[in-house]
């Protein structure tokens, strides 16, 4: 039994939804209560299902769970029949399980009011109810949570069972011409992709395993059998035990995309398959020489390793990297709404999902918020060791030393703004990255000095690469001095390009090209504190 203390004083304190109908199947037997996150993982006998929580009996003696915050599994459990949502959401479980829950509460905190929250009959299905005056008042609206997959959110706006759908990777071109063509409209459309959070794979080790990083290669060679004992990548005389989850799994699939770069992936036959993320972080816990992937919020005591990719760079699975995209293994989740889903209900919550103000429950369920970060940068960091130790020509040299001088007095910013391909036009996610930059530079203190940094792949000659990052940074500049109203006039705002140098991905691949072109933000250093 696993159990945190701390998490069941918390989940007793959260007021839930009133039952208003029970299944008469009987109560008595063993069931197993589990939260999302894998926090609380409780087998005993059940006794009552009162008050909005879990009675069960185990050998802890009697314990009441909140009923908000964990799904109950088998034949003895209550059931809740489900109610008529005022808005409906489905979609990935990644989402609708590790998020959705909080995301509601703070909902309903930012309007004052109550959410009460409880399972339906249904598994992976929670229903919330807002109630005004911190519980005391008027419902203000209902909210049914349907948790399956990133494919089931399309299929369900699609069939119209559903106003929102919770997505762990952007919808591809099929899906978003199916959705047009029904009349949903322009899913890209910034109207109707809200990018809320981004969430890091972690490839995880036991906690005794003394191997710190792993290559994108190595990683490649276990997963397809031709790498079995750590001892061939500097670990213990041990064999490696793959685990993975089903075929079916998002989370499996973009893990072989990124690893495999659209080669076959290979399907093991004595790998282990893991129910889900929480599962995959405890079986790794429990075998030496195993290995696995899971979410931000799952690593649950494992060891997370630092990734090289082909290049020899590494990228650590931190939320600062995450922020910058130039983890490997970093993905975006997203919310997305039919055109015709208009209702002040789901714009208010569509809202408050992408607003400052979601950022602590975003980070309070595991995953990575959008809020800007700020990290110095010194000669001991690893792209400045990166540029000292490059083989460049006198005039890339040149140039490297003068990014060096300007890094030792900028710190960096986690904005990072990215450009479609062959395009001056900046991605989907700049436009909320922009608003949340000239909120955070708003408190610089007067005459601080805001530089944009541009940088570009390695196709084409240095010097055309070095104008081309140069024009963007300062298109950048221009497009956050016109954004920001005024807000900014306090601050001095430079552009600078260093071209094709610093990469942070390497350049072999489409994908790893995209990542370097960008225009970073750097704020003079003595405003730190």
């Amino acid at each position: 039994m696993k159990l945190s203390i701390g998490w069941i004083n918390t989940l007793q304190k959260v007021a839930l939804l009133g039952c208003t109908c029970l299944s008469t199947a009987a109560f008595a037997g063993e069931v197993s209560l589990k939260s999302a996150d894998g926090t609380v993982n409780l087998v005993g006998e059940f006794v009552d299902y009162r008050d909005d929580n879990y009675v069960l009996r185990t050998a802890l003696g009697e314990l009441r769970i909140s009923a908000a915050r964990v799904r109950c599994e088998g034949a003895s459990c209550p059931t809740i029949e489900t109610a008529q949502a005022d808005v409906k959401i489905a979609g990935s479980d990644v989402v609708g399980l590790g998020m959705m829950p909080l995301l509601m509460t703070g909902f309903a905190a930012a309007l004052d009011a109550d959410a009460e929250l409880a399972n339906s009959a249904i598994a992976g299905q929670t229903i919330a109810k807002l109630v005004g005056d911190a519980g005391f008042g008027e419902e203000l609206g209902s909210y049914l949570v349907t948790s399956t997959s990133t494919e089931g959110a399309f299929e369900a706006l699609l069939a119209g069972d559903a106003e929102i759908g919770m997505a762990s990777r952007r919808i591809i071109p099929a899906e978003a011409k199916k959705l047009k063509a029904a009349g949903a409209g322009n899913m890209i459309s910034p109207d109707q992709e809200r990018i809320i959070a981004v969430d890091s794979l972690l490839v995880i080790t036991h906690p005794s395993n003394p191997v710190n990083e792993i290559s994108v290669e190595d990683l490649r060679g276990i997963y397809s059998g031709q790498i079995t004992n750590w001892s061939e990548i500097g670990g213990p005389d041990l064999a490696i035990t793959v685990m993975t989850h089903e075929a079916s799994s998002s989370t499996r699939g973009f893990f072989e995309d990124r690893i495999f770069d659209n080669q076959a992936s290979v399907d093991l036959p004595d790998q282990v398959l893991a129910a889900d993320e929480q599962d995959m972080a405890a079986k790794v816990n429990e075998d030496e020489g195993a290995i696995g992937y899971v979410g931000y919020a799952f690593q649950r005591g494992a060891k997370s390793l630092a990734l090289i990719n082909e290049c020899g760079i590494p990228t650590r699975p931190d939320s600062f990297s995450a922020k910058t995209e130039e983890y490997l293994l970093q993905r975006r989740i997203y919310l997305y709404s039919r055109e015709d889903s208009t209702s002040e209900a789901v714009q208010d919550f569509l809202s408050y999902a992408v607003s400052s103000e979601a950022d602590g429950v975003v980070e309070k369920s595991g995953f990575i918020n959008l809020g800007v970060e700020r990290r110095g940068q010194d000669l001991n960091g690893e792209r400045a060791v990166a540029l000292v130790t490059g083989d460049a020509d006198p005039f890339e040299s040149g140039v490297m030393r003068e990014m060096l001088a300007s890094m030792l007095d900028n710190d960096r910013l986690s904005t990072t703004f990215r450009f479609r391909t062959g395009s001056s036009r900046m991605d989907e996610k700049a436009r909320i990255d922009m608003a949340r930059l000239i909120d955070f530079l708003e408190g610089a203190p007067e005459g601080a000095t805001v530089t944009l940094v541009g940088f570009t792949d390695d196709v084409g000659a240095f010097e055309a690469n070095r104008r081309l990052s140069q024009g963007r940074a300062s298109q950048v500049g221009e497009e956050i001095r016109l954004a920001a109203n005024g807000r900014l006039d306090h601050l001095q705002i430079n552009a600078e390009g260093y071209g094709e140098i610093a990469p942070s991905a390497c350049n072999a691949s489409d994908r790893g090209r995209a990542i370097n072109r960008r225009v970073e933000v750097w704020l003079s250093e003595e405003t730190a504190g």
